[in-house]
Protein backbone atom coordinates (compact mmCIF):
# COMPACT_ATOMS: atom_id res chain seq x y z
CA UNK A 1 0.00 0.00 0.00
CA UNK A 2 1.05 3.25 -0.72
CA UNK A 3 0.34 4.58 2.88
CA UNK A 4 2.95 2.57 4.02
CA UNK A 5 5.72 4.84 3.40
CA UNK A 6 4.21 6.91 6.55
CA UNK A 7 5.01 4.07 8.49
CA UNK A 8 8.59 3.78 7.78
CA UNK A 9 11.89 3.93 9.79
CA UNK A 10 13.55 7.22 9.21
CA UNK A 11 17.39 7.03 10.51
CA UNK A 12 18.77 10.18 8.38
CA UNK A 13 18.90 13.03 10.66
CA UNK A 14 19.47 16.21 9.15
CA UNK A 15 20.21 20.14 10.09
CA UNK A 16 19.52 22.02 7.12
CA UNK A 17 18.26 25.23 5.17
CA UNK A 18 15.64 25.06 2.51
CA UNK A 19 15.14 27.37 -0.03
CA UNK A 20 10.85 28.30 0.14
CA UNK A 21 8.49 27.79 -2.90
CA UNK A 22 6.30 31.06 -2.64
CA UNK A 23 6.71 33.70 -0.07
CA UNK A 24 6.08 33.80 3.78
CA UNK A 25 4.45 36.62 5.89
CA UNK A 26 6.80 38.90 7.15
CA UNK A 27 5.45 38.38 10.56
CA UNK A 28 6.03 34.21 10.49
CA UNK A 29 9.53 34.58 12.09
CA UNK A 30 9.23 31.62 15.15
CA UNK A 31 9.38 27.76 14.77
CA UNK A 32 6.70 25.03 14.31
CA UNK A 33 7.96 21.88 16.53
CA UNK A 34 6.50 18.70 15.83
CA UNK A 35 7.06 15.03 17.42
CA UNK A 36 6.01 11.65 17.03
CA UNK A 37 7.38 8.43 15.49
CA UNK A 38 10.37 8.15 13.71
CA UNK A 39 11.12 4.43 13.62
CA UNK A 40 9.39 1.46 14.38
CA UNK A 41 12.98 -0.70 14.41
CA UNK A 42 14.66 -1.66 17.36
CA UNK A 43 18.27 -3.73 17.79
CA UNK A 44 18.54 -7.16 16.40
CA UNK A 45 15.74 -7.14 13.27
CA UNK A 46 13.30 -6.74 15.82
CA UNK A 47 10.23 -4.05 15.65
CA UNK A 48 7.37 -2.23 17.97
CA UNK A 49 4.09 -3.29 17.57
CA UNK A 50 2.05 -0.37 17.37
CA UNK A 51 2.22 2.84 16.06
CA UNK A 52 2.01 5.20 20.00
CA UNK A 53 5.30 3.25 20.18
CA UNK A 54 7.70 4.54 17.37
CA UNK A 55 10.96 5.89 19.03
CA UNK A 56 10.49 9.51 19.65
CA UNK A 57 11.75 11.89 16.85
CA UNK A 58 11.41 15.92 16.82
CA UNK A 59 11.25 18.37 13.76
CA UNK A 60 11.66 21.89 14.00
CA UNK A 61 10.53 24.04 11.15
CA UNK A 62 11.79 27.85 11.61
CA UNK A 63 10.48 30.61 9.36
CA UNK A 64 12.65 32.82 8.42
CA UNK A 65 11.32 35.80 5.82
CA UNK A 66 13.81 37.32 3.74
CA UNK A 67 16.89 34.67 5.35
CA UNK A 68 17.52 37.31 7.87
CA UNK A 69 19.95 34.82 9.29
CA UNK A 70 22.04 34.88 5.93
CA UNK A 71 22.22 31.22 5.37
CA UNK A 72 22.15 30.72 1.15
CA UNK A 73 19.58 28.89 -0.30
CA UNK A 74 19.42 28.96 -3.77
CA UNK A 75 18.88 32.48 -3.91
CA UNK A 76 15.49 32.09 -2.33
CA UNK A 77 14.22 35.02 -0.95
CA UNK A 78 12.72 33.23 2.04
CA UNK A 79 14.78 30.55 4.15
CA UNK A 80 12.56 27.74 6.43
CA UNK A 81 15.46 26.29 8.72
CA UNK A 82 14.99 22.43 9.61
CA UNK A 83 16.24 19.85 11.69
CA UNK A 84 15.30 16.37 12.89
CA UNK A 85 16.82 14.41 15.82
CA UNK A 86 15.64 11.19 17.01
CA UNK A 87 14.97 12.12 21.32
CA UNK A 88 18.27 10.83 23.06
CA UNK A 89 16.40 8.78 25.74
CA UNK A 90 16.58 5.67 27.97
CA UNK A 91 13.95 4.33 25.82
CA UNK A 92 15.74 5.25 22.45
CA UNK A 93 19.04 4.06 24.25
CA UNK A 94 16.84 0.75 25.05
CA UNK A 95 16.00 0.28 22.03
CA UNK A 96 19.24 0.45 20.41
CA UNK A 97 20.82 -1.90 22.65
CA UNK A 98 18.03 -4.45 21.95
CA UNK A 99 16.81 -4.13 25.94
CA UNK A 100 13.64 -2.24 24.69
CA UNK A 101 10.90 -4.06 27.17
CA UNK A 102 7.70 -2.20 25.00
CA UNK A 103 5.52 1.03 25.70
CA UNK A 104 1.79 1.70 25.25
CA UNK A 105 1.11 -1.16 23.33
CA UNK A 106 4.14 -3.27 22.77
CA UNK A 107 5.50 -6.17 24.68
CA UNK A 108 5.01 -9.01 27.00
CA UNK A 109 6.69 -8.12 30.61
CA UNK A 110 3.37 -8.71 33.35
CA UNK A 111 1.10 -6.32 35.15
CA UNK A 112 3.09 -6.26 37.88
CA UNK A 113 6.27 -5.44 35.73
CA UNK A 114 4.97 -2.41 34.21
CA UNK A 115 3.46 -1.11 37.02
CA UNK A 116 6.45 -1.07 38.91
CA UNK A 117 7.93 0.41 36.20
CA UNK A 118 5.44 3.38 36.48
CA UNK A 119 6.11 4.04 40.01
CA UNK A 120 10.28 3.58 39.52
CA UNK A 121 11.27 4.09 36.70
CA UNK A 122 8.45 5.66 33.90
CA UNK A 123 8.95 5.33 30.30
CA UNK A 124 10.30 8.09 28.75
CA UNK A 125 9.75 7.46 24.89
CA UNK A 126 8.08 11.02 24.59
CA UNK A 127 6.35 10.82 21.25
CA UNK A 128 4.14 12.80 21.28
CA UNK A 129 4.07 16.58 21.57
CA UNK A 130 6.39 19.22 22.59
CA UNK A 131 5.02 21.96 24.91
CA UNK A 132 6.55 24.65 26.55
CA UNK A 133 6.35 24.68 30.65
CA UNK A 134 7.62 27.81 32.26
CA UNK A 135 11.30 28.13 30.64
CA UNK A 136 11.61 24.76 29.37
CA UNK A 137 10.89 22.49 26.02
CA UNK A 138 9.16 19.40 27.31
CA UNK A 139 8.30 16.27 25.08
CA UNK A 140 5.67 14.36 26.53
CA UNK A 141 3.82 11.01 26.31
CA UNK A 142 1.89 9.20 28.98
CA UNK A 143 3.86 8.88 31.61
CA UNK A 144 4.66 11.37 34.45
CA UNK A 145 7.89 11.37 32.88
CA UNK A 146 8.83 14.62 30.39
CA UNK A 147 11.74 15.29 28.41
CA UNK A 148 13.78 18.71 28.61
CA UNK A 149 14.48 19.39 24.88
CA UNK A 150 16.22 22.06 23.57
CA UNK A 151 14.15 24.20 20.81
CA UNK A 152 17.06 24.71 18.62
CA UNK A 153 18.96 21.83 18.79
CA UNK A 154 16.45 19.36 19.31
CA UNK A 155 19.24 17.55 22.05
CA UNK A 156 17.74 16.46 25.33
CA UNK A 157 18.85 18.34 28.12
CA UNK A 158 17.41 16.92 31.09
CA UNK A 159 14.13 14.77 31.78
CA UNK A 160 12.05 15.68 34.81
CA UNK A 161 9.46 14.08 36.99
CA UNK A 162 7.38 15.58 39.52
CA UNK A 163 8.81 14.33 42.59
CA UNK A 164 6.88 16.77 45.64
CA UNK A 165 4.42 16.77 48.40
CA UNK A 166 1.01 17.45 46.09
CA UNK A 167 -0.46 14.71 44.81
CA UNK A 168 0.15 12.54 41.47
CA UNK A 169 0.22 10.06 39.61
CA UNK A 170 1.39 7.05 37.34
CA UNK A 171 -0.63 7.81 33.82
CA UNK A 172 -1.04 11.31 32.99
CA UNK A 173 -3.18 12.93 30.09
CA UNK A 174 -0.48 13.32 27.38
CA UNK A 175 -2.14 16.67 26.06
CA UNK A 176 -1.29 20.03 28.43
CA UNK A 177 -3.93 22.76 28.28
CA UNK A 178 -3.25 26.65 28.18
CA UNK A 179 -5.19 29.33 28.90
CA UNK A 180 -4.05 31.65 26.91
CA UNK A 181 -5.26 34.87 29.05
CA UNK A 182 -3.32 33.82 31.76
CA UNK A 183 -0.94 31.49 30.07
CA UNK A 184 -1.93 28.72 32.96
CA UNK A 185 -1.26 25.28 31.99
CA UNK A 186 -3.49 22.45 33.46
CA UNK A 187 -2.62 18.67 33.37
CA UNK A 188 -4.14 15.64 34.82
CA UNK A 189 -2.46 12.43 36.34
CA UNK A 190 -4.37 9.28 37.29
CA UNK A 191 -3.34 7.40 40.60
CA UNK A 192 -4.03 3.77 40.56
CA UNK A 193 -4.70 2.30 43.91
CA UNK A 194 -7.99 0.31 45.50
CA UNK A 195 -9.57 3.87 45.37
CA UNK A 196 -8.26 5.06 41.96
CA UNK A 197 -8.24 9.50 41.57
CA UNK A 198 -8.19 11.99 38.82
CA UNK A 199 -5.71 14.20 40.29
CA UNK A 200 -5.65 18.28 38.63
CA UNK A 201 -2.82 20.13 38.80
CA UNK A 202 -2.11 24.03 37.73
CA UNK A 203 1.87 24.22 36.02
CA UNK A 204 2.92 27.90 37.06
CA UNK A 205 4.91 30.69 35.49
CA UNK A 206 7.98 29.35 38.01
CA UNK A 207 7.85 25.94 36.97
CA UNK A 208 5.92 24.72 40.75
CA UNK A 209 2.61 23.22 40.35
CA UNK A 210 -0.50 23.62 42.43
CA UNK A 211 -3.36 21.01 43.07
CA UNK A 212 -6.27 22.09 41.59
CA UNK A 213 -8.88 19.09 42.81
CA UNK A 214 -8.91 15.49 42.50
CA UNK A 215 -12.26 13.04 41.17
CA UNK A 216 -12.37 9.96 42.46
CA UNK A 217 -13.14 6.59 40.64
CA UNK A 218 -14.02 3.11 41.09
CA UNK A 219 -12.11 2.05 37.39
CA UNK A 220 -9.69 4.60 35.96
CA UNK A 221 -10.54 5.64 32.57
CA UNK A 222 -7.81 5.61 29.36
CA UNK A 223 -7.98 9.54 29.26
CA UNK A 224 -5.46 11.27 26.05
CA UNK A 225 -6.94 14.82 26.86
CA UNK A 226 -9.30 16.84 28.35
CA UNK A 227 -11.21 20.22 28.25
CA UNK A 228 -10.34 23.57 29.93
CA UNK A 229 -12.90 26.72 30.16
CA UNK A 230 -12.19 29.80 31.73
CA UNK A 231 -13.67 28.45 35.15
CA UNK A 232 -14.08 25.06 35.02
CA UNK A 233 -11.22 21.49 34.22
CA UNK A 234 -13.62 19.04 32.13
CA UNK A 235 -12.65 15.01 32.27
CA UNK A 236 -14.50 13.24 29.70
CA UNK A 237 -14.25 9.60 31.53
CA UNK A 238 -14.76 7.24 28.38
CA UNK A 239 -16.12 3.34 29.68
CA UNK A 240 -12.35 2.22 28.59
CA UNK A 241 -11.71 1.22 31.88
CA UNK A 242 -9.34 -0.91 33.78
CA UNK A 243 -9.65 -2.89 37.23
CA UNK A 244 -6.25 -1.15 39.34
CA UNK A 245 -6.85 -4.27 41.64
CA UNK A 246 -5.69 -6.34 38.45
CA UNK A 247 -2.59 -4.37 38.69
CA UNK A 248 -1.48 -6.45 41.79
CA UNK A 249 -2.24 -9.90 40.40
CA UNK A 250 0.77 -12.42 39.23
CA UNK A 251 1.14 -13.61 36.06
CA UNK A 252 -1.05 -11.05 33.98
CA UNK A 253 0.63 -10.72 31.07
CA UNK A 254 0.38 -8.15 27.33
CA UNK A 255 0.75 -4.47 26.44
CA UNK A 256 -0.55 -1.70 29.06
CA UNK A 257 -3.22 -0.71 27.10
CA UNK A 258 -4.45 -4.43 26.17
CA UNK A 259 -5.44 -4.45 30.19
CA UNK A 260 -8.35 -1.75 29.70
CA UNK A 261 -11.65 -3.25 28.92
CA UNK A 262 -14.68 -1.61 26.96
CA UNK A 263 -17.36 -1.33 29.17
CA UNK A 264 -20.36 0.39 27.33
CA UNK A 265 -22.84 -0.14 29.88
CA UNK A 266 -21.06 2.11 31.96
CA UNK A 267 -21.74 5.30 29.26
CA UNK A 268 -19.22 7.87 29.77
CA UNK A 269 -19.51 9.96 32.48
CA UNK A 270 -18.26 14.06 32.12
CA UNK A 271 -17.09 15.57 34.96
CA UNK A 272 -16.50 19.39 35.52
CA UNK A 273 -13.84 20.77 38.36
CA UNK A 274 -14.02 24.35 39.48
CA UNK A 275 -10.20 25.52 38.29
CA UNK A 276 -10.69 27.73 41.85
CA UNK A 277 -11.91 25.67 44.40
CA UNK A 278 -11.10 22.03 43.33
CA UNK A 279 -14.84 21.35 44.03
CA UNK A 280 -16.37 18.45 41.49
CA UNK A 281 -19.58 20.55 40.59
CA UNK A 282 -21.61 18.28 37.74
CA UNK A 283 -20.80 14.88 36.61
CA UNK A 284 -24.00 14.14 33.87
CA UNK A 285 -23.64 11.06 31.65
CA UNK A 286 -24.06 10.60 27.93
CA UNK A 287 -24.02 7.55 25.79
CA UNK A 288 -20.47 4.98 25.38
CA UNK A 289 -17.80 6.67 23.19
CA UNK A 290 -14.77 7.08 22.62
CA UNK A 291 -12.41 9.80 21.74
CA UNK A 292 -8.67 10.81 21.51
CA UNK A 293 -8.72 14.65 21.64
CA UNK A 294 -10.79 17.74 22.59
CA UNK A 295 -10.31 20.32 19.89
CA UNK A 296 -11.47 23.38 22.29
CA UNK A 297 -14.32 24.09 25.19
CA UNK A 298 -15.58 27.58 26.69
CA UNK A 299 -18.61 29.05 28.51
CA UNK A 300 -21.94 30.69 27.27
CA UNK A 301 -25.42 31.92 28.56
CA UNK A 302 -23.34 33.49 31.67
CA UNK A 303 -21.28 30.81 32.07
CA UNK A 304 -24.63 28.78 32.84
CA UNK A 305 -23.53 25.78 29.86
CA UNK A 306 -20.11 24.49 29.32
CA UNK A 307 -19.43 23.74 25.99
CA UNK A 308 -17.00 21.13 24.34
CA UNK A 309 -15.78 20.03 20.95
CA UNK A 310 -14.71 16.54 20.64
CA UNK A 311 -13.59 14.27 18.06
CA UNK A 312 -15.07 11.02 19.14
CA UNK A 313 -15.33 7.62 17.30
CA UNK A 314 -17.80 4.75 18.24
CA UNK A 315 -15.82 2.64 20.46
CA UNK A 316 -12.20 1.99 21.83
CA UNK A 317 -11.33 -0.66 19.14
CA UNK A 318 -9.54 2.09 17.20
CA UNK A 319 -6.90 1.49 19.89
CA UNK A 320 -5.95 -2.23 18.11
CA UNK A 321 -6.75 -1.03 15.21
CA UNK A 322 -3.97 1.06 15.18
CA UNK A 323 -1.18 -1.44 15.35
CA UNK A 324 1.65 -1.05 12.24
CA UNK A 325 0.28 -4.35 10.46
CA UNK A 326 -3.28 -2.98 10.33
CA UNK A 327 -2.00 0.37 9.18
CA UNK A 328 0.46 -0.76 6.82
CA UNK A 329 -2.34 -2.77 5.01
CA UNK A 330 -4.28 0.24 4.63
CA UNK A 331 -6.64 -0.25 7.08
CA UNK A 332 -7.29 3.04 8.63
CA UNK A 333 -10.96 3.52 9.86
CA UNK A 334 -9.75 3.98 13.21
CA UNK A 335 -7.80 7.07 12.42
CA UNK A 336 -11.34 8.98 11.28
CA UNK A 337 -13.37 10.31 13.31
CA UNK A 338 -16.42 13.33 13.97
CA UNK A 339 -16.56 16.03 14.84
CA UNK A 340 -19.56 16.21 17.82
CA UNK A 341 -20.35 19.16 20.37
CA UNK A 342 -21.32 18.21 23.79
CA UNK A 343 -23.15 21.36 26.05
CA UNK A 344 -22.97 20.23 29.67
CA UNK A 345 -26.16 22.26 31.53
CA UNK A 346 -24.67 22.98 34.65
CA UNK A 347 -28.58 23.86 35.95
CA UNK A 348 -28.44 27.37 36.21
CA UNK A 349 -26.22 28.04 39.10
CA UNK A 350 -22.78 29.47 38.07
CA UNK A 351 -19.32 30.34 39.97
CA UNK A 352 -19.64 29.63 44.07
CA UNK A 353 -22.65 27.90 44.10
CA UNK A 354 -23.46 24.95 45.13
CA UNK A 355 -25.68 22.13 43.85
CA UNK A 356 -25.83 18.82 43.48
CA UNK A 357 -23.67 17.42 40.85
CA UNK A 358 -26.73 14.69 39.83
CA UNK A 359 -28.63 18.22 38.32
CA UNK A 360 -26.87 18.97 35.17
CA UNK A 361 -27.46 17.10 32.18
CA UNK A 362 -25.42 16.98 28.97
CA UNK A 363 -25.80 17.13 25.25
CA UNK A 364 -24.65 16.38 22.38
CA UNK A 365 -24.86 17.65 18.91
CA UNK A 366 -22.84 16.00 15.84
CA UNK A 367 -21.52 18.87 13.99
CA UNK A 368 -19.08 16.97 10.72
CA UNK A 369 -19.65 13.44 10.36
CA UNK A 370 -17.37 12.80 7.06
CA UNK A 371 -14.35 12.18 9.02
CA UNK A 372 -11.67 13.95 10.58
CA UNK A 373 -8.27 13.10 12.29
CA UNK A 374 -5.97 15.57 14.80
CA UNK A 375 -8.43 18.33 15.03
CA UNK A 376 -7.28 21.71 15.91
CA UNK A 377 -8.34 25.30 16.41
CA UNK A 378 -6.42 29.13 16.64
CA UNK A 379 -4.44 28.93 20.07
CA UNK A 380 -6.04 32.21 20.42
CA UNK A 381 -9.26 30.64 20.62
CA UNK A 382 -8.54 28.08 23.64
CA UNK A 383 -11.04 28.47 26.37
CA UNK A 384 -13.07 30.57 24.23
CA UNK A 385 -15.78 30.28 21.29
CA UNK A 386 -14.28 29.57 18.24
CA UNK A 387 -15.62 29.90 14.71
CA UNK A 388 -13.43 27.51 12.98
CA UNK A 389 -11.37 23.67 13.06
CA UNK A 390 -9.12 22.65 11.35
CA UNK A 391 -8.58 19.03 10.88
CA UNK A 392 -7.21 16.00 8.79
CA UNK A 393 -9.71 15.28 5.95
CA UNK A 394 -10.17 11.49 6.08
CA UNK A 395 -13.05 9.97 4.05
CA UNK A 396 -15.21 7.16 5.79
CA UNK A 397 -14.85 4.44 5.74
CA UNK A 398 -11.58 4.52 3.86
CA UNK A 399 -8.50 2.65 2.65
CA UNK A 400 -6.25 6.21 2.53
CA UNK A 401 -4.52 8.05 5.14
CA UNK A 402 -6.20 11.71 4.93
CA UNK A 403 -5.49 13.13 1.58
CA UNK A 404 -6.08 16.48 2.70
CA UNK A 405 -6.85 19.20 5.00
CA UNK A 406 -9.93 20.72 5.75
CA UNK A 407 -11.09 23.96 7.51
CA UNK A 408 -14.90 23.60 9.65
CA UNK A 409 -16.85 26.37 10.51
CA UNK A 410 -18.62 25.41 13.59
CA UNK A 411 -21.16 28.31 13.08
CA UNK A 412 -22.11 27.88 9.06
CA UNK A 413 -21.48 24.53 8.67
CA UNK A 414 -19.52 25.73 5.42
CA UNK A 415 -16.47 23.46 4.85
CA UNK A 416 -13.21 24.38 3.02
CA UNK A 417 -10.55 21.93 2.03
CA UNK A 418 -6.92 21.91 0.72
CA UNK A 419 -5.17 18.90 -1.10
CA UNK A 420 -2.19 20.47 -3.29
CA UNK A 421 1.86 19.98 -2.54
CA UNK A 422 1.46 16.33 -1.82
CA UNK A 423 -0.73 12.90 -1.20
CA UNK A 424 -0.82 12.48 2.13
CA UNK A 425 -1.50 15.15 5.39
CA UNK A 426 -0.36 15.43 8.74
CA UNK A 427 -1.98 17.70 11.49
CA UNK A 428 -2.82 21.13 10.63
CA UNK A 429 -1.61 24.36 13.06
CA UNK A 430 -3.15 27.32 12.78
CA UNK A 431 -1.33 30.32 13.50
CA UNK A 432 -2.84 33.75 14.32
CA UNK A 433 -1.82 36.89 12.51
CA UNK A 434 -3.20 39.24 15.77
CA UNK A 435 -5.41 41.35 14.79
CA UNK A 436 -8.37 41.14 12.03
CA UNK A 437 -10.58 38.14 12.09
CA UNK A 438 -10.65 34.47 13.50
CA UNK A 439 -8.70 32.98 10.50
CA UNK A 440 -6.22 36.35 9.51
CA UNK A 441 -2.89 33.97 10.04
CA UNK A 442 -1.64 30.69 8.12
CA UNK A 443 -2.13 26.90 8.68
CA UNK A 444 0.79 24.76 8.81
CA UNK A 445 0.53 21.18 7.38
CA UNK A 446 3.41 18.39 6.65
CA UNK A 447 2.14 16.49 3.19
CA UNK A 448 4.20 13.25 2.19
CA UNK A 449 4.78 12.68 -1.76
CA UNK A 450 4.53 8.97 -2.65
CA UNK A 451 6.44 8.83 -5.78
CA UNK A 452 8.82 11.65 -4.74
CA UNK A 453 9.44 9.89 -1.22
CA UNK A 454 9.34 13.00 0.02
CA UNK A 455 7.63 15.18 2.79
CA UNK A 456 7.20 18.80 2.16
CA UNK A 457 5.77 21.68 4.48
CA UNK A 458 3.03 23.23 3.19
CA UNK A 459 1.88 26.94 4.16
CA UNK A 460 -2.02 27.90 3.64
CA UNK A 461 -3.33 31.15 3.80
CA UNK A 462 -6.02 30.93 7.24
CA UNK A 463 -8.24 33.13 5.26
CA UNK A 464 -8.31 31.97 1.27
CA UNK A 465 -7.67 28.66 2.16
CA UNK A 466 -5.05 28.88 -0.54
CA UNK A 467 -1.40 27.92 -0.88
CA UNK A 468 0.90 30.50 0.38
CA UNK A 469 4.69 28.70 0.23
CA UNK A 470 6.00 25.51 0.28
CA UNK A 471 9.36 23.66 1.72
CA UNK A 472 10.79 20.32 0.01
CA UNK A 473 12.15 18.50 3.06
CA UNK A 474 15.19 15.97 2.42
CA UNK A 475 13.23 13.16 3.37
CA UNK A 476 10.06 11.49 3.77
CA UNK A 477 9.00 12.40 7.16
CA UNK A 478 6.59 9.24 8.79
CA UNK A 479 3.23 10.23 10.04
CA UNK A 480 4.24 12.18 13.04
CA UNK A 481 1.47 13.45 16.09
CA UNK A 482 1.14 16.94 17.06
CA UNK A 483 2.65 20.41 16.77
CA UNK A 484 2.91 23.72 18.49
CA UNK A 485 4.36 27.04 17.21
CA UNK A 486 6.50 28.78 19.26
CA UNK A 487 7.05 32.50 17.88
CA UNK A 488 9.73 33.09 20.19
CA UNK A 489 12.29 30.13 19.01
CA UNK A 490 13.50 32.36 16.19
CA UNK A 491 15.84 32.00 13.38
CA UNK A 492 19.84 32.43 13.83
CA UNK A 493 22.52 32.64 12.01
CA UNK A 494 24.04 28.94 12.91
CA UNK A 495 21.49 26.52 12.08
Amino acid sequence: MATSLGFHSLSDERATSLAVDGSLPAWLTGSLIRNGPGSFSIADGQAVDHWFDGLAMCYRFTFDPGNRAGTAVDGADDAVHYRNRFLDTDAYADAQAGTFDGGFATGESTLRERLAGLFTEPYDNTNIIVERVADQYRALTESPRATVVDPNTLTVADDVQYDGPEPSGQLVCAHLKRDPATGTLFTVETEFGRTSTYHIHALLGDGDRRHVGSVETDAPAYMHSFALTPHYVVLTEFPLRVNPLSFFKPGRQGPFIEQFEWQPDRGTRVAVVDRTSGELVAEPRTEALFGFHHVNAFERDGGTEVVFDLETIPDATAIDDLSLETLRQGNLDAVAGRLERFIVDLGGVTGSDRYGPGEATVRREMRYDEGTALPTVSPARWCRPHQYVYAMSMDQPTTEWATGVLKYDTETGAVAEFSSGGDYFGEPIFVPRGGGPEDAGVVLTVALDIDAERSRLVVIDGESFDERARVELPHAAPFDFHGRYFPEVQARAET
